[in-house]
């Protein structure tokens, strides 16, 4: 009996000194890992949790986990600083001037291309020269009533990981108007575009206004950089290409004398459907400049004399 006793009790203390052991193993892993979970109800949403790693800290940085976004507390010299990285915002507390937590936004690269823009059209010849000569004089413009307006309604803005140099694309109107000079309009004769001077030709009328119209629907590509000059103004540069796909042409002629009227005709005329051009843009607070050139002919290929358009002029409005 004795020895049945003395073995139960040497079971029972073997098993308490293993228990022991394994408790004070299991403390010294808590102690040296010290990390402590924390859950709380979110005030803002119902239904979220909020999870504070403490283990996450180091230092003078604590890093907590809001669902799936990650916020940073930096303390440093008397400021402490709270970040959001995926956000790109960014909080700052002082302690010794501050009482509130003042908002900063990271500043994003914003290019410019939307807008309203207007300017004055003309032609190049192949030899690039803006006079139009021998066969090529029925396309001389009145250059101060030649005008361009652009409406440039979507842009697009990628910075390079900074707020100065970035990639701007988008979607525009370009509205084209080329005033005659000599009162000649033009016309498609057996597939080819010539001079119409058939008002010119007929004693009772006198041409008072002659013009050919294009709309384009467009959408650029700019290389841009910006120069910050002060807190909020900066002077900016871009380059690159645009290209246009037309959408409509037509010819108006207005003339007076015994046969007074006008006439009016829609017609592709040969002009060019798609085209693309080298374009750039420079500006400063509300003063823009741009200049467009297009390498590609404005009437298609063999059904029309050769000439290149260009375009420079103002932005008035920036959208």
């Amino acid at each position: 009996m004795k020895l049945l006793l003395t073995t139960l009790l040497l079971a029972v203390y073997t098993t308490f000194s293993m228990a022991q052991n394994d408790s004070l193993k299991v403390l010294r892993e808590l102690e040296e890992s010290d990390t402590t979970k924390t859950t709380m109800q979110d005030t803002s949403k119902l239904g979220k949790t909020v999870k504070a790693l403490a283990g996450e800290t180091n230092k003078d940085t604590t890093k907590i986990r809001i669902g799936k976004r990650e916020v940073i507390i930096i303390e440093k010299d008397g400021t402490t600083s709270i970040e959001i990285p995926e956000s790109g915002d960014k909080h700052t507390f002082d302690i010794d001037t501050d009482k509130d937590f003042t908002y900063k936004r990271k500043p994003k690269f914003k290019g410019h291309w939307a807008g309203f823009e207007w300017g004055f059209n003309g032609f190049m010849d192949a030899d690039q020269s803006i006079n139009m000569q021998d066969d090529l004089k029925y396309l001389e413009l009145k250059q101060g009533r030649s005008w361009n307006f652009n409406l440039n309604f979507l842009q697009y803005s990628f910075g390079f990981g900074t707020d100065k140099v970035g990639l701007v694309t988008g979607l525009g109107f370009e509205f084209n108007n080329y005033h005659f000079r000599n009162g000649n309009s033009i016309e498609v004769v057996d597939g080819q575009t010539v001079a119409d001077n058939s008002y010119l030709t007929d004693p009772g009328i006198i041409v008072t206004k002659s013009r050919l119209s294009t709309t384009y629907i467009t959408a650029p590509l700019l290389l841009e950089f910006q120069i910050p000059t002060s807190y909020r103004h900066r002077i900016y540069f871009s380059a690159g290409v645009v290209g246009g796909v037309k959408i409509g042409s037509n010819t108006k002629v207005v003339y007076e004398g015994v046969n007074k009227g006008k006439d009016k005709i829609r017609d592709d005329f040969n002009i060019s459907p798609f085209r693309y051009g080298i374009t750039s843009r420079i500006g400063y607070r509300g003063l823009s400049l741009f200049a467009t050139y297009y390498p590609v002919q404005f009437f298609e290929k063999n059904k029309g004399d050769e000439v290149y358009p260009f375009s420079i002029g103002l932005r008035l409005l920036n959208f």
